[in-house]
């Protein structure tokens, strides 16, 4: 171990004498959070219930009384402009309500008045707003069918034979881990993308410039090289998985959450919790890329490979969040999938006792001991250390 930490200390003051480097290794585990205050402050303020509802209207003096009800519920009536179909596909404006000519005839004659909302669905921004639009439309429709029935003598209970009175179990924190689903994905992220710069050095780099050879004269066993180059992408992936984590407990607190329905708790609690989910991960991220950082010939070819591993925590992230599963034992067992999977349970607020996070811990360190056996193994082929070309 000794040895194992001379390696360590030599390698990480070479990657600290790089700034650019280190730099780059840091602020990138903070793409995460600020991505998300961005998008989560542009979604509050579109969700924003205070905001009156701008709804243009064609044929306003055909619907008087549904204008009125309109007014009176808050929304800011308009005139609609002439080219008003091309200015909701262009986005400036969100929906505009289309009353016929024939409307006032239907009315009057107890049948089915149609109206139209001019809407584009593709458009987010514009989500909200067509909500509260289609709301206070049905709630006119539905106060104009009480009033018929009542005028008929007709009890209006008797059309709606059944209600349905909805109980929702959901927790605060399953609520919010579902807006949130995105934290532990950029964890796992930052578990790979954190060390990535050093592995890419501390092999491949060092195989170029000729300087592994020398290295590996000294009288140390392969084992105790590996482990020391091990041990710094270790430290730099667990700073970038720290900072992630401590910039999403920083932002969550600065973004309006309410104003989307979500009471978010993402304390400290929580996040100790999702640190003790990912953190082994980047025992086993840093060790499968020494490993592959092994193969390269050059920093640049290292590069390249450490790439494309990146997309090893994006699918199962990706999947999770688009597609949630029902957590089984055995999913823990599954590297990367389990750590993300553990995570997201730790945000919804789950009691999960210790076990999965023995598991998740487990697998981890069973990919780890595999990648640095076969990396000290590859050291010892001439071919992996002179080769060059």
């Amino acid at each position: 171990m000794r040895l194992s930490f001379s390696v360590f200390r030599k390698e990480l003051r070479d990657h600290l004498r790089d700034h650019r480097s280190v730099l780059t290794s840091l602020l990138w585990p903070l793409i995460g959070p600020v991505v998300f205050l961005v998008m989560f402050n542009m979604l509050a303020s579109w969700y924003r219930q205070d905001r009156p509802l701008q709804l243009p209207v064609v044929g306003r003096e055909h619907a008087p009384s549904l204008m009125a009800f309109l007014e009176r519920y808050g929304a800011k009536l308009e005139a609609a402009p002439e080219n008003y179909e091309e200015r909701v596909r262009a986005g400036s404006l969100d929906a505009v309500l289309v009353v016929p000519d024939d409307y006032a005839e239907s009315y009057s004659a107890g049948h089915t008045a149609e109206v139209q909302l001019v809407v584009d669905s593709s458009r987010q921004s514009a989500r909200q707003s067509v909500m509260r639009a289609r709301r206070l439309l049905e709630a006119y429709s539905q106060m104009l069918g009480n009033q018929r029935l009542y005028a008929r003598g007709v009890v209006p209970e008797l059309a709606m034979p059944v209600r349905v009175a909805e109980t929702d179990l959901s927790t605060p924190e399953r609520t919010a881990a579902g807006m949130l689903n995105t934290v532990p994905l950029f964890l796992v992220i930052a578990a790979f993308a954190g060390g990535m710069q050093v592995a890419s050095d501390t092999m491949a780099g060092e195989r170029e410039r000729g300087s592994l050879e020398p290295l590996l004269l000294n009288p140390a066993p392969r084992g105790a090289v590996v482990v020391g180059k091990w041990l710094s992408t270790v430290a730099m992936a667990i700073a970038a998985v720290v900072i992630t984590l401590v910039g999403y407990l920083l932002v969550v607190q600065r973004v309006p959450l309410e104003d989307l329905g979500v009471k978010a708790r993402f304390d400290a609690p929580a996040a100790l919790g999702m640190a003790a989910a990912v953190l082994p991960l980047a025992l086993a991220a840093s060790a499968v890329q020494v490993w592959v950082s092994t193969y390269a010939r050059s920093f640049k070819e290292a590069q390249t490979y450490l790439s494309l591993l990146m997309f090893v925590p994006m699918l199962p992230g990706m999947m999770l969040a688009l597609s949630p599963l029902q957590p089984k034992l055995w999913m823990f067992f599954v590297p990367v999938f389990g750590q993300e999977l553990l995570a997201g349970e730790v945000m919804r607020g789950e009691p999960l006792g210790v076990l999965p996070f023995l598991i998740a811990t487990a697998s981890s360190v069973m990919v780890t001991a595999l990648a640095l056996g076969i990396t000290t193994r590859l050291l010892t082929q001439e071919r992996i250390v002179f080769g060059r070309g």
